[in-house]
């Protein structure tokens, strides 16, 4: 696989670290997540990690910690500013004049940009979105934008743009033979993500620019752009943005609703596609004739057209329908073809804080009475290994 051989230090962290971690380690990178002893990991994102339980306050604890990061090619530092640093494990010590690892790629995620006003605050995904200008062009309701759970901002702005920063780093040390600082926000990477909407208000596209919240083209006021509710109370969802595929789905749609149906007398046709003082009317005619009948019965209608219209299938519905992957677990993407392919085996969704400290100290040259001793100290933690299910 592409990463392997790779050795990764992940501090564990929430959601964008823990998914850039994700990442690598599905390439193939051996990564190695570092808990705090006796702490009890939430993290889902652990497939293919191990985790060793250490306390960098306690000196043996920060002397083996040293030892890990000083072999590994990078690390993942998910904390506000100056916390590494005032552990003692910042960049300049692996990084600097005699550092400890000249070619450690060293990735540091926060929320806000480093050198603005914000950088000290605590934040969340919303209010990473709210600060990058994208949460306000967002669909919702006249009076307040929505938000797409902690997508855009922990996730596509986050983890996924770390990891980006990690590869185009090791891409830079494979020229210069120096190792690097990965210096990721979430603000900035939200607004990255979303280039296109925010160039396209900048050069006053009609599809950002005209109307209001939830009367735009693409926020929930066009009509064939849209999630409707069927009979059973599931949904279909409709793009068919292009003229020539809103032909097809009204054709199709116009066939499949009930014989009779209208709205008080009036069917539509592919004219009032563009017409915007049609789209009411044509919300309510789609509205009404999507409720006459069960969500599979409308995929069953525009399944193999170009009608661009789809059922939104639950969590469940597309983990089935996903044959490449173990539930409950996406599998990893992109695939790289050029190589034997590799499917991840079944994981599970958790991994005990200190599972894998002894063997991971010991692989350091840590012997098991120096281990005993750092226990006691309270440097280090153990967790029962689970019993492999292979």
């Amino acid at each position: 696989m592409a990463l392997s051989g790779l050795k990764v230090v992940e501090f564990a962290g929430l959601a964008p670290g823990p998914f850039a971690g994700l990442i690598l380690a599905d390439n193939g990178a051996s990564v190695i997540r570092v808990d705090r002893p006796s702490s009890h990991s939430t993290d889902f994102l652990c497939r293919g990690k191990k985790s060793v339980a250490m306390n960098p306050k306690i000196p043996s604890g920060k002397d083996a910690l040293l030892k890990l990061v000083s072999q590994a090619d990078i690390l993942i530092d998910p904390f506000r500013p100056g916390v590494m640093e005032r552990l003692g494990l910042g960049p300049d010590v692996f990084l600097g004049k005699d550092g400890l690892n000249e070619k450690l790629i060293y990735a540091r995620m926060i929320g806000f940009p480093r050198a603005g006003p914000h950088k000290d605050m605590a934040g969340h995904d919303i209010n990473y979105l709210a600060l990058s200008g994208v949460l306000s062009i967002l669909p919702g309701t006249a009076e307040k934008p929505s938000f797409p759970i902690n997508l855009l901002a922990d996730f596509a702005g986050g983890g996924l743009t770390c990891a980006l920063g990690i590869l185009l780093a090791l891409v830079e040390r494979g020229k210069s033979g120096r190792g690097q600082v990965v210096d990721s926000d979430m603000v900035s990477g939200a607004r990255y993500v979303a280039s296109f909407p925010l160039l396209a208000l900048l050069t006053q596209a009609p599809s950002v620019t005209i109307g209001g919240r939830g009367s735009r083209l693409l926020d929930g006021g066009a009509p064939f752009y849209n999630v409707y509710t069927c009979k059973d109370g599931q949904w279909m969802s409709i793009g068919c943005l292009e003229p020539q595929f809103f032909k097809a789905f009204l054709e199709g749609f116009v066939k499949a609703v009930p014989a009779g149906f209208s709205l008080d007398g009036w069917t539509p046709t592919i004219d009032v596609q563009f017409d915007h003082d049609q789209w009411p009317r044509l919300k309510e005619y789609l509205t009404k004739g999507f409720a006459t009948r069960e969500r599979d019965y409308w995929a069953g209608i525009f399944h193999g057209t170009d009608a661009c219209a789809l059922p939104v299938l639950t969590t469940e519905e597309a983990a089935a329908l996903d044959k490449s992957s173990y539930a409950p677990f996406p599998a990893p993407h992109p695939r790289i073809l050029s190589g034997q392919a590799t499917n991840p085996k079944p994981a599970e969704i958790s991994l005990r804080a200190g599972e894998h400290t002894r063997e991971v100290l010991n692989g350091l040259g840590i012997d098991n009475r120096q281990l005993e001793g750092m226990e006691r100290e309270g440097a280090i933690s153990f967790a029962k290994v689970r019993e492999s299910k292979m």
